[in-house]
């Protein structure tokens, strides 16, 4: 496995991901795509899409407000993948992250009532500065 470095949000990070997440980018699923350029892109707070965070690549980031944001397709509910995905927000959550999840259903049927609830998300966290 990689050497983990830090990142500049004192994250670490897998450098051998850096190519896999440019290509998630640019290849985005309809979920996806949809909450990143009719929502998150025009957020007036900063998010990542595609972010390496130790050895895994999430969907979104807020550094500031030290949020994940996960959508999830099919996939991602057979046994193994739950335990998987559980796992991996276990590990996130270790480094102060909170972890929001969604389903492609509920972003592309259900998507004002998606952005409400990352904004009541977002105004219920503090800056990790306040802490």
């Amino acid at each position: 496995m990689a050497k983990l470095v830090k990142t500049e949000y004192n994250l670490p990070y897998n450098p051998a991901l850096k190519e896999r997440a440019r290509e998630m980018r640019k290849s985005m699923t309809t979920a996806e795509k949809r909450l990143w350029f009719e929502f998150l892109h025009k957020h007036p707070l900063r998010f990542f899409r595609q972010r390496p965070i130790d050895n895994y690549i999430v969907d979104f980031y807020c550094p500031e407000k030290k949020l994940v944001i996960e959508v999830d397709g099919d996939s991602h509910y057979t046994l193994d993948s739950v335990e998987y995905d559980k796992n991996r927000t276990d590990i996130l959550e270790r480094y102060g992250l909170n972890v929001l999840r969604f389903t492609n259903f509920d972003v592309l049927k259900n998507f004002p009532g998606v952005c409400a609830r990352i904004e009541e998300i977002l105004k219920g966290l503090t800056r990790p500065s306040d802490d």
